[in-house]
């Protein structure tokens, strides 16, 4: 057994189903890079395309049933939250997807199978994936298996993208734009955390760290957001 087939194979473990279809699952495993235009080896983009609706259906109907006395607009901003692709890469990196993807020229561990974008797209093929091999409801099953954590977190519904309402916070306080570095990134390739300070003029600095260096960027701003509004 090669390092990949491996890491299929825990992949199927840790979503809870083993494939029939072996060709449906490889062609959502598949990047378009290592496709190469070949029509022999199909991409993943169009599984792409219908699994992110159904992930919406999927999450929209769970968020509608959870919580009858929410207001449309509540709904709506934790919809987007979870379905948002920092959510789906999150999801992808705790059942090992990156491990399991084909990608032209990308070694196991390389960065390209820890790319967001890339973790979250195929996230969106395998759900497509799941829902022609099994139908929907034993596909919502499954997702809402593994979104579980993250529909339990807390959510400030005031605050779903904090980058933009600091930088408007910033503005409208008429303090300086806020600024990001990144201060460090460790781990593994398959599970880095980089930390990343924003500021917004000498004194007002905060430190945070995420999977990727735009979710540890969206966790310091909206720890920083946080901080000021509560000393209003």
């Amino acid at each position: 057994m090669t390092r990949r087939q491996a890491a299929i194979a825990e992949l199927e473990r840790r979503i809870g189903h083993v494939f029939a279809d072996r060709n449906l699952l490889e062609r959502a495993l598949t990047h378009a890079s290592a496709a190469g235009g070949s029509p022999l080896l199909a991409d993943n983009e169009r599984l792409e395309f219908l699994g992110d609706r159904v992930l919406g259906l999927i999450i929209a109907q769970a968020l509608s049933a959870r919580d009858v006395s929410a207001n449309v607009g509540g709904l709506s901003k934790h919809l987007h939250v979870l379905v948002s692709g920092e959510a789906c890469a999150r999801v992808a990196r705790s059942i090992g997807l990156g491990d399991a993807l084909r990608v032209q020229g990308a070694p196991p561990s390389g960065s390209a199978r820890n790319n967001t974008t890339i973790l979250a797209d195929a996230c969106e093929a395998l759900i497509a994936a799941l829902y022609i091999e099994l139908g929907l409801e034993p596909t919502a099953e499954l997702v809402l298996s593994l979104w579980a954590e993250l529909i339990d977190e807390p959510l400030d519904l005031g605050i779903v993208n904090p980058k933009s309402e600091l930088q408007e916070w910033a503005a409208a306080q008429g303090r300086e734009q806020p600024t990001y570095q990144m201060l460090s990134r460790t781990g593994p390739d398959h599970r880095p955390l980089f930390t990343v300070e924003v500021s917004i003029g000498e004194g007002v600095v905060v430190t945070a760290d995420g999977g990727s260096l735009r979710a540890a960027e969206k966790a310091a701003a909206l720890a920083l957001l946080r901080r000021e509004r509560a000393r209003k």
